[in-house]
Order: structure tokens, then C-alpha cells, then sequence
């Protein structure tokens, strides 16, 4: 793999879990009046969640549960060298499943469970697919794809291995749109596009909500990242997030730290947006954009650089 490529990967994935993490205590307060009062001094990345919050009881450094699943993902490619659905979705009804996972449960993960553990009762003994996901369109699995991307961004597959990856948790069609839009973005962004050609190209492969998406994105661009984000809405669903992550990745397009910060301090599932603009962002600009000291402060930081070197070398 030439090296500038290598290097895109990794920023790929790096970005990836930065933009999770570094949200971790901000993440999914909406009212903004609510986190000035919560962090007087402002957002200035890895705040600790406080008393009350969903993810209380984390430390800066931590994953939210975003990250968590992202996790698996990561080391079920890397151990694999490709994605497999079984293996991914074996892993994770193994830790969200379990009594011992305290993080955060959201819809996708509490409906998968829920039908993963009803197959097993009415078909005892049989294999599970781990393609009956839950009705979910949010972004569960987009803000875990960074490692599938990398194992098979040559492949003349890959929407459909991204279809399938979105599926063990999400059926939804809405999702896996979304998840080949995304997807789509960051292969280009690999071949060396610039990040509107890639938005672009996206756009024209993709076709449908997505697009329309993007290019309502494009034409924000003159807004603040408050404001784009207050009027694609602060809130999970895709339709809001992903247009919304675009225009603050367009926005800070040459600033990694500004982009995921101010993401994060335009309120709401700003975790889910900043993994998906982590991940452009360090495909982008390669694994150098994403600090030094911010990929340090990951708690999980040992386990990402061995699996992250893992794939990307291949072994």
C-alpha cells in the first residue's frame, strides 16, 4: 500500500474514534444554555461527563457507546482482515448483551439484542445471520465504518459489504443509504480528492436522500456550524446528522480540532457527528491532522494503534 494511502487509512480510523471520544461529556446535551452552564469555561474536548449525564460514570479518554461497538469493529477486521458479519455481530451481542457493559444501550443495540435473542429461542442450534438488524436510521453503524472502509476500499463490492455491515444492526434501507454515502466519501477521499469532489462524487454515486443531503450541506456553508446544525437539527436521525456533520467538516475543512469542536458545541448527537467528521477529515489530511495528544488521551489508544498497524500492513 503506497504510503501516502497508508497514511490516509489511518486517519481514517484515528479520526474515527478522536471525534467520538473527545465529545464523550458534551454528547447529547441540546440546549446550549444547558452545556455553557455545565462547562463555564467552554468546550475544549475530552470535558468529563457530570452527574446525570447518559454517560456518567465514564472518564475522559473513554468511548461513548458509539465507540464501544466501533471497537469491535476494529478488531473483528483487524483479526479477520475483512469484515465478517457473524464474527462482528458474535462480538458484539457478546459485550452489549452482558450484564458487565454499563455504557449506554440505544435503540439499535436494544432491538438487535432483542431480535438476535428471539431467533435463539424459536431456532435453538441454528446459525444467525446477523443480517435482521433494528429499524434504526441513526448513526449507529456510520460511525463505526472507518475499519471496513480500509479492509476493502478496492474491492468492486464494498457498497454491498458496507450494506451488509449496516444490517447486523440496522435493517433499515435508510441506514445502509446512508452508510454507502459515507462509505463512498471516504474511498474517494482516498484516492486523493479534494473533500467537495468527493461530497460530489458521492452525491452522483449514491443518488436519492443522501445527495440531496450533501447538497443542501454545500449550500450552508455560509452558516455557522450553531446555526447548519440548528437547521439540519441537533438530533441522531441521519437526515440531520450527516447533512450537518458535511457542513462543519466543509466549514473547518483544514482545522480537525475546530472542526470537532465546534460541532460539539452546537449541541446534541455531537458524538455521532464527529465520528463521521473525524473520519473524513483524517482521510482527508492523512493520520498528522488528528493531534498527537488527542490520540493519546484515548483510553483504548494501545488496543487502536495495534489493530489500526494490523490492518493497515495487512498481517
Amino acid at each position: 500500500m503506497p504510503f501516502m494511502k497508508s497514511d490516509r487509512c489511518r486517519g481514517a480510523i484515528w479520526g474515527q474514534f478522536v471525534g467520538d471520544a473527545a465529545c464523550l461529556g458534551s454528547h447529547w446535551i441540546y440546549d446550549l444554555n444547558e452545556l455553557a452552564r455545565r462547562y463555564p469555561d467552554g468546550i475544549i474536548g475530552f470535558d468529563p461527563p457530570l452527574e446525570g449525564h447518559y454517560h456518567w460514570g465514564k472518564r475522559p479518554g473513554e468511548l461513548t457507546h458509539y465507540g464501544d461497538a466501533a471497537l469491535l469493529m476494529l478488531e473483528s477486521v483487524a483479526e479477520k482482515g475483512r469484515f465478517d458479519a457473524v464474527d462482528f455481530g458474535r462480538r458484539f451481542v457478546a459485550l452489549f448483551g452482558s450484564d458487565a457493559y454499563t455504557g449506554y444501550i440505544d435503540h439499535a443495540t436494544r432491538d438487535t439484542l432483542a431480535n438476535y435473542r428471539a431467533f435463539c429461542a424459536d431456532h435453538p442450534g441454528e446459525p444467525f445471520s446477523f443480517q435482521s438488524g433494528a429499524d434504526d436510521d441513526q448513526p449507529a453503524t456510520v460511525t463505526r465504518l472507518a475499519p471496513v472502509l480500509v479492509a476493502h476500499a478496492d474491492d468492486p463490492g464494498l457498497l454491498d459489504r458496507i450494506a451488509a455491515a449496516t444490517r447486523v444492526c440496522q435493517a433499515s434501507p435508510r441506514a445502509v443509504k446512508y452508510a454507502q454515502a459515507h462509505a463512498t466519501i471516504l474511498r474517494e477521499l482516498l484516492t486523493g480528492c479534494g473533500l467537495e469532489e468527493a461530497l460530489g462524487r458521492a452525491a452522483r454515486i449514491t443518488g436519492g436522500e443522501p445527495a440531496q443531503k450533501i447538497r443542501e450541506a454545500l449550500a450552508a456553508a455560509h452558516l455557522s456550524v450553531r446555526n447548519a446544525t440548528e437547521r439540519f437539527g441537533q438530533s441522531c436521525p441521519l437526515a440531520s446528522s450527516f447533512p450537518a456533520a458535511i457542513h462543519a467538516a466543509v466549514r473547518y475543512e483544514t482545522s480537525f480540532v475546530d472542526a470537532i469542536l465546534e460541532t460539539a458545541r452546537a449541541g446534541g448527537d455531537s458524538a455521532g457527528r464527529a465520528a463521521m467528521i473525524g473520519a473524513w477529515l483524517g482521510t482527508l489530511h492523512g493520520v498528522r491532522c488528528v493531534p498527537k495528544a488527542w490520540r493519546r488521551k484515548l483510553a483504548c489508544h494501545d488496543l487502536v494503534e495495534r489493530d489500526v498497524e494490523r490492518l493497515v500492513s495487512g498481517q
